[in-house]
């Protein structure tokens, strides 16, 4: 398949990726094409924004992360392939810094660019620069030839002038312009921690839609796809997966919980039938077999979360009559007994694990986690991410059932609580390679713990 795709990348964090794949996805959705979004690295936040900005009559296409700490290069290029296949082009954000790995460049958006043989479109930030970005831009052509770079858009530009000024840096360097965002508050989008807002009053299709108004006016769309014609082979054909069970799992999904990778929920409905329900807004649960509790900002929706009594309690029953349950993050917040706020207002939550959560003094945990579960009894290695702000004030007498690394192999405290069916945990889990992960918690379940 010939179709334009490409990794936008740039060379640091907060150079405007973000915003730009944004704008570029609306405004290639706009001209009715199907644009497979893909973000590089563990970001579940972004992801849930590519989706929107995909829409094509009211229908996005699901964001997917492409990330090689917590899954091979095989099956990368597969979640890659697959995604491509019914789209017209593929548009992948990049990570951090363009050479920015675990370990020196591995894992980095350059080496995924390479591994799924994708050119580069370079984000510079142009504030306070001009003639300067010749030597950087040279040294991102030059650093690695492997890495085809097809051209460079700038942001943050102040006028005309100034893009003129910079067009002239590249051609002296031999790097193809394809435009510049100039400054403008419609581009601005509220940050929420490392990410952007996704809360519900964050009016997102708003701002993708102010993004792309701006953008469209000074970015050559129809040259960047030009430059990006790539040979994206055909998916292998595999054979099609078979149900495994029959179970109901029901998945919370409202403006509270959302930060779920996609090829979790496509795993989890091998395993039967998923109903998604709002911890916020629904008065009982799904008649379900397990319950999942992704991460989100429940800390952000405390007194909803509070005054919806009926479901607290239907939470703590399923969890203390020993149902299957697993909870990441946020959804861990909520299980516990209450969440502290920054303004130190504190809520009651499920009471469901004996425990209690702060976002007072908060710091950042951040990284990514290889997480052994064998004193579970699980004996595959799972790989996640870990990022929160939120800390512990209690954990009362839960029983930690995993033994948690960093990517390079230290130890860390973080732990993974079982509670007669219940687990959770701070840690994001990728099934993407370990596909019977769920199908062990139902097993463990069935047993009666």
């Amino acid at each position: 398949m010939r179709k334009p795709a490409f990794l936008l990348a740039a060379p640091s964090s907060n150079s405007g990726k973000t915003t730009l794949t944004l704008a570029l996805l609306r405004l290639l959705a706009r001209k009715g094409r199907r644009v497979q979004p893909f973000k590089c690295g563990p970001d579940y936040l972004d992801t849930c924004l590519h989706t929107m900005a995909s829409k094509v009559d009211g229908r996005g296409r699901q964001g997917r992360n492409l990330d090689i700490f917590m899954a091979s290069e095989d099956h990368v290029k597969r979640v890659f392939l697959q995604h491509c296949a019914d789209a017209d082009a593929a548009l992948v954000e990049g990570v951090m810094g363009l050479f920015d790995g675990s370990v020196k460049s591995e894992g980095s958006s350059a080496a995924i660019a390479k591994m799924l043989g994708i050119p580069v479109v370079l984000v510079v930030d142009a504030k306070g620069a001009a003639y300067s970005v010749a030597p950087l831009l040279y040294g991102f052509k030059h650093f690695d030839p492997s890495v085809r770079l097809a051209g460079v858009m700038f942001n943050r530009v102040n006028t005309l002038s100034h893009y003129e000024f910079l067009k002239e840096a590249c051609r002296d360097v031999g790097v193809e312009p394809l435009g510049y965002v100039p400054r403008d508050e419609a581009m601005v989008v509220s940050g929420r921690y490392l990410g952007l807002n996704i809360s519900a009053d964050a009016d997102q299709e708003s701002a993708i839609t102010a993004m792309a108004d701006h953008v469209e006016k000074t970015v050559d769309v129809e040259r960047l796809l030009e430059r990006c014609e790539s040979d994206i082979p055909l998916p292998v054909p595999r054979p099609p997966e078979r149900r495994r069970g029959n179970a109901v799992i029901a998945v919370a999904r409202d403006e509270a919980f959302n930060f779920v990778y996609a090829e979790n929920l496509d795993i989890l409905g091998r395993y039967g039938k998923i109903e998604f329900f709002s911890p916020m807004g629904d008065g009982a649960l799904p008649k379900a077999d397990m319950l999942y509790f992704s991460g989100g900002y429940p800390e952000l929706y405390t007194r909803r979360l509070e005054e919806n009594g009926p479901m607290r309690r239907k939470v703590r029953e399923f969890v203390m009559r020993g149902g299957l349950v697993y909870a990441e993050c946020g959804g861990m917040m909520y299980l516990g007994n209450s969440i502290t706020d920054r303004d130190g207002s504190s809520r009651d939550m499920c009471g469901a694990l004996d425990l209690e959560t702060s976002m007072q003094d908060a710091r950042l945990h951040l990284g990514y986690r290889k997480v052994d579960l064998s004193a579970a009894g699980y004996h595959s290695e799972l790989r996640g991410h870990e990022f929160h702000y939120s800390r512990f004030t209690r954990t009362g007498e839960l029983h930690n059932v995993a033994a948690v690394r960093s990517a390079r192999d230290r130890a860390v405290d973080t732990a993974v609580f079982r509670f007669n069916n219940t687990f959770a945990s701070y840690v994001h889990l990728y099934w993407g390679e370990t596909p019977d992960f769920p199908g062990f918690l139902l097993q463990e379940a069935g047993r009666g713990g």
